[in-house]
């Protein structure tokens, strides 16, 4: 038998969840904006792209709580204060916070939203959790290529860069201080592999 929405422990997880996806949402905001200002064009961009994942995160939790329309819901949750300047400590934060999401949080409100008899949002706190995972990994290879120093330098010699505003090619350990073609900074290169669309005409068309 379903519980009354109104009355559900899922309701509340709902709320929670909203607002722990807008404040993820607004954290890798911030941490793009400080990318930027180091001239890390691939991470900034990164961060953005996460950014804009977690904003529609939180779109489908608020519009999951429709039948709750014009109530204040109260909720209870702690929220992290992230580092504020260091990428390396940020990306860290970032897939520390994701990890607690995919294999904490949202297996429990699935798990609550099931036994109140709210399948459709059960389903979607799991799934949500997945994509919660590869924001995870995401963040941590960043922070291994940081830390490591090997953002910009590869052990591979025919590894190929990509420049992220003209899309030149360079291949070799390290891509150029500035772009041979437009001439921006290094930091916009990310290898070819990280690039958005680098798969296309490579993959079998079925």
């Amino acid at each position: 038998m379903q519980t009354n929405f109104n009355d559900s422990q899922t309701k509340i997880n709902l709320m929670r969840a909203f607002a722990g996806e807008s404040q993820s949402r607004m954290r890798y905001y911030l941490a793009a904006l400080t990318a930027q200002k180091q001239f890390l064009v691939g991470l900034e961009r990164m961060f953005r792209f996460t950014a804009d994942q977690e904003e529609h995160h939180a779109q489908v939790f608020y519009d999951l709580l429709r039948d709750a329309a014009g109530e204040d819901i109260t909720i209870n949750a702690d929220f992290p204060a992230d580092p504020f300047t260091d990428l390396t400590q940020l990306l860290d934060a970032a897939a520390k916070g994701e990890e607690k999401e995919f294999s904490e949080v949202y297996p429990d409100f699935a798990r609550i939203a099931a036994e109140e008899g709210f399948t459709e949002i059960g389903n979607k706190f799991r799934m949500i959790a997945e994509i919660e995972d590869s924001h995870k990994h995401r963040f941590q290879y960043y922070a291994d290529l940081m830390r490591s120093d090997m953002l910009f330098r590869s052990k591979d010699t025919t590894e190929r860069w990509m420049c992220l505003n003209c899309g030149h090619i360079h291949t070799g350990s390290e891509p150029p201080q500035n772009c041979p073609v437009c001439g921006v900074k290094q930091g916009f290169y990310v290898r070819e592999a990280e690039a958005p669309f680098t798969s296309c005409g490579i993959i079998d068309q079925k």
